[in-house]
């Protein structure tokens, strides 16, 4: 009997994995293609001068495809 119980949690649990699996593929694909359906403008969008929002703590973008991050 416990076997049998054991088998049915893992068959939900595994269920459950792959749904959730899916949703993320869903949404990374989503994300994808609305950064390649408008090329990128959005990441780049508050890299502005005049942004007020970044003022106070840096002049860098957040997003900044041109940066070289170097690990220490």
């Amino acid at each position: 009997l416990l076997s049998l119980l054991q088998k049915w949690a893992l068959l939900a649990l595994s269920a459950c994995s792959s749904l959730c699996c899916l949703c993320c593929l869903l949404g990374l694909l989503v994300a994808i293609g609305l950064t390649l359906g408008n090329q990128g403008r959005v990441l780049l969008a508050p890299c502005s001068i005049a942004s007020i929002a970044l003022a106070p703590v840096s002049r860098e973008c957040p997003f900044d495809p041109t940066r070289v991050y170097v690990s220490p």
